[in-house]
């Protein structure tokens, strides 16, 4: 019999300090290890491995290395020669005899003289003697039904040991409410799949050591829940008046005139889908994503001008101030409608100027960075929402920029390829458009591997490169988690190459005012600079046509999409591109990250590559490991989990919208188990 919902949440909900045995000191240590303060947080904290106690040997067959469990007879206490000597209490089976070592005097007590004991714990062997170094478990040989067969070892936290966090979770497995079953049953029974309430026992208490089955199942439900979210947002999204924007078509004309060159067949595909979209009754939410040097700023920017020739205003948002401006200095020059650029560092006069025809219409298209969200940004009428490098911002700002605007319509793109696992993982709230190919012209990059050694050698070749017409872009490495010692490694680099190059060299870090950045940017792009040192700051938005040589120092420490970023700042141009990765050491991982990187300069390739090699976290730039957002699912075991949730949830969503069938109903409960609020709220709003 399934217990009633809200009785099923409300156990899930309760703090950590309901459970007996867990007072308010063991409450905080149990909570920071396992991430929250309530009995799903306890729950969803998975064993990172198990020990198998099963295995029972004679001494005389102890595996060194192993776990092994033994029933001995304790024969005598052999101390120390001196006062911190390690105890040996030597003990012997039928097959022989072997010795206990204990650092503690104190736990002699547990090993009188004659008693037979059940001994568990790590092999060793020791002048040709087999020795168990401080066992794990020392029980009665009568009592070792006692001892645990398979134990879980979950991460802890200082100060916690393992019997605290066995005992709360064996506490929370005995009150476990009985659910109603979210997952269809064909899917349960052509995977192999336990139920929830199992899956949470055969991984948390352990009889036999569990294959992938109790985990797949956890993960698939995590999934799911997110996915039919996504489903939720969207049918929300669909139901939600927006606007039709019929118009612009001149204002394209002359902004492609002004371009110089037609579209690629794979541009002009993506905003035939976008133009769909904002032609439609409804919001639009894409997300474009294009290869570096795709060409996705010409593809926004036509969408843009379709909103403006309708009468309205766009926003386009970039997370830095550089990357704004360099989209200001694009679209200034081929729209041919006023263009501000709105940043933290407009004097106050500009500013108040710019405010003023953002409100009164008079300035249709609006760039800028987070001041945009200011409330003192009032718009006319702002019909679509543009957002550069989209992962570098919330969702909260998301709905926030739109919020300035009726009805507003949101484009999303970002040079980051993304797998598709990713996509429909973090963003499935979105529909998709990739841009597949680069614009005609665009020449093929040399990328090479050079050690770091040859430092000289390399500098020579770059010497011999400008003198060719060579313009030269220097990213140096990260140093560590400080961003000061980065800057430090690019001040360094940058004396050294300017005893050599003179005041042709500049530089740029995060550090330096935006006039500064923004001087040595210009001197480069103009060709008064011929080598621009930098930290990751060019990764993203520096376009520099000319610029045809990257060094990257110290490659093995970037991952492969952001050394494909940084390789894309080249090959913009005519003029042969050469990309120079210079490396320590490598190790076998980074050996081939590099190496795919030699071999392709296609960006959706590399970014999967990236994804099976490191992961998702590190894809998108975070510092975790898994599926970003995700407790139960892990990106390399669940990856292909991910498409069979999202159609499940959107087969689910698409007959069940109100979530009223008895799976339906079910499912809401799994939406709160895991906090799914966004859903939850679109759910209730019909």
């Amino acid at each position: 019999m399934t217990t009633d919902p809200a009785d099923s949440l409300a156990f899930f909900r309760a703090p950590l300090t309901s459970l007996p045995g867990l007072g308010p000191r063991l409450s905080v240590l149990l909570a920071r290890a396992v991430g929250g303060a309530t009995i799903r947080d306890l729950l969803f904290h998975l064993p990172e491995h198990f020990i198998d106690r099963r295995s029972r040997y004679l001494l005389s067959n102890a595996i060194p290395g192993a776990i092994g469990t033994f029933t001995v007879e304790v024969m005598r206490h052999d101390k120390g020669e001196r006062a911190k000597s390690p105890q040996r209490v030597v003990i012997r089976d039928a097959s022989g005899f072997g010795e206990i070592v204990l650092f503690h005097a104190g736990r002699l007590a547990q090993f009188p003289i004659g008693a037979r004991l059940t001994v568990s714990g790590k092999v060793e062997r020791f002048n040709d003697r087999v020795s168990l170094p401080h066992p794990d478990y020392v029980v009665p040989a009568e009592a070792e039904a006692g001892l645990p067969l398979v134990e879980p070892v979950w991460g802890l936290t200082a100060g916690l040991v393992p019997k605290v966090v066995a005992r709360a979770m064996n506490a929370a497995l005995a009150r476990l409410p009985d659910l109603a079953e979210w997952q269809q049953n064909q899917i349960l029974r052509a995977r192999g799949w336990p139920g929830f309430n199992a899956a949470l026992r055969a991984l948390q208490a352990p009889t036999d050591i569990p294959d992938d089955k109790p985990a797949r199942r956890l993960a698939y439900d995590e999934l799911l829940a997110r996915q039919i979210a996504f489903a939720l947002i969207r049918r929300r999204r669909r139901k939600r008046p927006g606007r039709s924007f019929q118009g612009g078509a001149d204002l394209r004309r002359t902004a492609l005139t002004r371009f110089g060159h037609r579209p690629t067949e794979a541009q002009l595909s993506v905003l035939a889908e976008i133009d769909a979209d904002l032609a439609a009754p409804h919001r639009m939410l894409r997300l474009l994503q294009g290869d570096v040097g795709s060409g996705k700023t010409l593809v926004a920017m036509l969408a843009m001008l379709r909103v403006v020739g309708a009468g309205a205003q766009v926003a386009l948002l970039a997370p830095t101030e550089l990357l704004a401006r360099q989209h200001f200095a694009t679209l200034s020059r081929l729209c041919p409608v006023p263009v501000a650029l709105l940043t933290g560092s407009l004097k106050a006069a500009e500013r108040r100027r710019t405010l003023a025809g953002i409100a009164d219409g008079a300035i249709p298209i609006v760039i800028g960075t987070h001041a945009i969200f200011q409330k003192s940004v009032q718009f006319h009428d702002l019909g679509l929402a543009v957002i550069d490098e989209q992962h570098r911002f919330g969702v909260d700002q998301r709905f926030a920029l739109g919020a300035k605007g009726a009805a507003t319509d949101m484009l999303v793109m970002t040079a980051t390829p993304i797998p598709r696992t990713l996509l429909l993982s973090h963003w499935g709230e979105m529909t998709i458009s990739r841009i597949t190919e680069k614009p005609a012209g665009r020449t093929p990059i040399r990328t090479s591997l050079h050690p770091i050694d040859k430092m000289p050698d390399v500098i020579e070749a770059i010497e011999r490169m400008i003198g060719q017409g060579g313009r030269v872009y220097w990213v140096c490495p990260l140093v560590s988690e400080s961003e000061m010692l980065d800057i430090a490694a690019a001040e360094l680099r940058h004396a050294a190459l300017a005893e050599r190059f003179g005041n042709r060299v500049a530089l740029a870090h995060g550090r330096q005012t935006i006039e500064v950045r923004a001087a040595a940017l210009d001197g480069f792009a103009r060709g008064a600079v011929d080598i621009l040192v930098s930290t990751t700051v060019i990764e993203v938005g520096v376009d520099v046509p000319d610029a045809n040589v990257m060094v990257i120092e110290h490659a093995e420490r970037f991952g492969l999409a952001q050394l494909h970023q940084l390789r894309g700042r080249v090959g913009r141009g005519r003029a042969a591109s050469f990309c120079l990765l210079l490396h320590d050491k490598l190790t076998k991982p980074a050996r081939k990250r590099l190496a795919i990187l030699r071999e392709t300069e296609d960006g959706f390739r590399i970014a999967d590559e990236d994804f099976s090699l490191r992961g998702g976290g590190d894809v998108l730039g975070a510092k975790q490991s898994g599926l970003p957002g995700y407790v139960l699912a892990n990106a390399e075991r669940d990856g292909d989990l991910i498409p069979m949730a999202h159609k499940d949830a959107t087969m689910l969503i698409d007959a069940d919208p109100t979530l009223a069938s008895p799976r339906g109903l079910a499912v809401r409960t799994l939406l709160h188990l895991f906090d799914q609020a966004r859903a939850i709220r679109a759910l209730v709003a019909g």
